[in-house]
């Protein structure tokens, strides 16, 4: 007996009961139909009232005839990777930039371009090389323009460089990837990639050329690190960086800013030949808008990273395969022979001391932060001190991690990321740092598991100076634009593993800029491999290696500007307690926390102070959630003699190292050196 209804879908059905073989058989062929193994018959049919299936066809693409077209499609028109920017508080476009002149794209860019090649001119030919944008292995790059030979034609002259322009993050992963060996992706995104044989800075192989725009005003001689080298010897090495990147098939280019304080802004150019320079300097400087990479012109300052070639040996000055070297006058540096990406982190940073001390403005290597009601702190100190996580800080905004200014308008940080050091990182210990490594980020040297890509941050076997280097917005508490007004406390921090300093003591004008100077830190077992017991160390304004000018004048200027704008220093020493390194133990960092929460709150400035033998500093008498006995060193060590023993030795340490400084004088400051000088330790005859 037939059955007839309507279906979920809405299509009208309908079926016959079961019946014999041949029944099935004769009613299939009657309907045009078989029906196997005598199953009943189900007829279909679509309702002429109502549209069930859409139909999602849709017309050939247009115009486009083979895969490669296709796949032109993907890409939209490429836009500047930018450093993003608070809408409510974005500064104005930085005055050093003209106006947006009003040309058509194809006039930009043929600027653009000419901009280039003049950077990668020769010194030995009229022009630079042809430039041609985009990558040499891409579709429709390659210029068609037939150049006729001359007689004093290079075969370099015959062949375009192809310029990698300001490329974004995925691009430079892709490059990074397919020409680079030891470039892989890691399980959190991040670009795991090899330095070479260089993981660290060489500071001995870096040279300033000693020529009369500058030589008067940088620091030469003892204690200096500024070794000279000659213009000629300069451009001996500039023309064999120039010539390696022009041999190149493609080179990239960034166009970036230093300084975040839009009055000061300095225009950088970097002409590398790796895709992991590229995108490490793409992290670390501030990545322009649009907008301003439209009109950027000119840089004030460029790069040659020709790390990958060595430099020349016997070339006068060169002491190693390797050379870094500075010209003010040219506004140029040429990298050779090292392929650490930090020798152009901190070779800008060089140039910063130069130059904004020469318009009024403070440079410093420095971490800086700011409380929810605008206090702002400045963080100095070495390697082991615990200035990365003193002044990381989840109730303040950072500003910056380690390079500043600060200009009448306030502090700025100079740079648009972050360098962070990943050896023994851990999520609970250092979570933003963690997090932070990410799609975007350069992870140098690491060691990885092969199937997972999982880093393993405290294996060693390339280097224990791992470091990862990502935008400044990837940390969640960062305060954009990274301004703020002028500071409130100067923190130098000091690990003393001999354990005779107090853990925090209030600094006055002279021995801020005592402290400042020696930039004092105690070196122990575990810190640098073979030290035993400690061994004190100083650095120049906390940043030796990077200054270019006499210590004296960065001191002066720091302890100018706290006097002008009300600033109070600090000397906080993170180190040992109760004894040397050995018997004493290290200061709790809760202890540590709550003096510096004192300091930011102000309540240490209502306390009461007392002065120390020696080094006479004012410590304070209390400290709520600080031990009385721990704020005064003395009570602590069991063996009071010892202590003295201890102290004194500490207070001719840092005499010793001063000798070098004493012979400054600073413009119509005849008897600052003096001021300086009484404001250290000073050893009595019956201690």
């Amino acid at each position: 007996m037939a059955s007839n209804g309507t279906a979920a879908n809405g299509f009208d059905f309908e079926f016959s009961s079961p019946r014999s073989p041949a029944a099935a058989a004769a009613a299939a062929t009657a309907g045009g139909g078989l029906v196997p193994n005598g199953l009943s018959k189900i007829n279909t049919k679509k309702p002429l009232s109502r549209e069930v299936c859409k139909d999602d066809t849709t017309a050939p693409l247009k115009g486009v005839q083979n895969v490669d077209e296709l796949h032109a499609l993907q890409k939209k028109k490429a836009s500047a990777p930018s450093t993003p920017k608070n809408p409510a508080t974005n500064p104005s476009t930085p005055k050093n930039l003209t106006p947006r002149a009003y040309m058509s794209e194809e006039e930009r860019h043929k600027q653009q371009m000419q901009s280039i090649s003049a950077s990668l001119a020769s010194l030995t030919r009229e022009v630079g090389p042809q430039v041609v944008k985009g990558d040499p292995a891409g579709k429709g790059t390659a210029s068609k323009s037939v150049i006729a030979p001359r007689l004093d034609m290079s075969d370099s002259a015959l062949k375009f460089t192809h310029v990698l322009y300001n490329l974004s993050p995925a691009e430079l992963y892709e490059q990074a990837i397919k020409s680079e060996k030891g470039s892989y992706i890691t399980s959190t995104g991040a670009l795991a990639t090899l330095s070479g044989a260089k993981t660290g800075r060489s500071p001995k192989d870096k040279r300033v050329v000693k020529e009369e725009t500058s030589k008067d005003d940088l620091w030469w001689g003892k204690g200096s690190p500024n070794i000279e080298m000659d213009e000629e010897t300069f451009l001996v090495n500039r023309e064999r960086a120039v010539d390696y990147l022009n041999s190149l098939e493609k080179v990239f280019v960034n166009d970036q800013f230093l300084n975040w304080d839009p009055e000061n802004q300095i225009k950088v150019r970097i002409i590398s030949a790796r895709a992991y320079h590229s995108l490490f300097m793409h992290n670390m400087c501030i990545r322009p808008t649009p907008e301003e990479l439209e009109d950027f012109g000119t840089p004030d300052f460029t790069i040659y990273n020709a790390g990958q070639f060595p430099c020349n040996r016997y070339t006068h000055y060169m002491t190693s395969s390797t050379s870094i070297d500075l010209n003010l006058k040219r506004k140029e540096m040429v990298i050779l022979g090292t392929q650490y990406a930090g020798e152009m982190k901190k070779g800008l940073f060089s140039v910063m001391h130069y130059m904004m001390p020469k318009r009024g403005i403070l440079s410093l290597h420095s971490g800086c932060n700011m409380g929810k009601a605008g206090d702002v702190a400045l963080f100095f100190g070495l390697s082991g001190t615990g200035k990365t996580t003193l002044s990381t800080d989840e109730n303040r905004y950072l500003i910056g991690d380690d390079e500043h200014c600060w200009s009448e308008n306030g502090v700025s940080n100079i740079e648009g990321g972050c360098y962070a050091k990943c050896i023994d990182l851990s999520s609970e210990k250092e979570p933003e740092i963690w997090n932070a490594i990410k799609f975007g980020t350069v992870l140098e040297n690491v060691v990885f598991e092969e199937y997972s890509r999982e880093v393993d941050y405290t294996d060693k076997s390339v280097t224990e100076n791992t470091r990862a280097a990502y935008p400044i917005e990837f940390i969640p508490n960062v305060k954009l634009p990274c301004i703020g007004p002028h500071p409130k406390n100067v923190i130098l921090l000091a690990c003393d593993a001999f354990g005779v300093l107090p853990p925090v003591s209030k600094l006055s004008p002279a021995q801020t800029m005592y402290h400042f100077i020696s930039g004092y830190t105690a070196l122990v077992a575990g810190t640098v491999d073979g030290v035993k017991e400690p061994t004190a160390t100083f650095s120049a304004c906390f940043g030796a290696a990077f200054i270019m000018l006499h210590p004296t004048k960065y001191a002066a200027m720091l302890a100018d500007k706290m006097k002008r704008h009300g600033a109070t220093a600090w000397l906080v020493n993170t180190g040992w307690s109760g004894g040397s390194y050995g018997v004493g133990k290290r200061m709790k960092l809760a202890y540590t926390r709550k003096i510096i929460d004192a300091i930011h709150d102000g309540s240490l400035l209502e306390a009461e102070y007392e002065a120390t033998p020696v080094f006479n500093l004012a410590v304070p008498a209390k400290v709520n959630g600080v031990p009385t006995e721990v704020l005064h060193p003395e009570n602590s060590w069991a063996d009071k003699k010892l202590y003295n023993e201890t102290l004194k030795k500490l207070a001719g340490l840092f005499q010793k190292n001063f000798e070098v400084y004493t012979d400054y004088k600073a413009g119509n400051h005849l008897k600052l050196t003096e001021e300086i000088l009484a404001a250290g330790p000073q050893l009595p005859k019956d201690l």
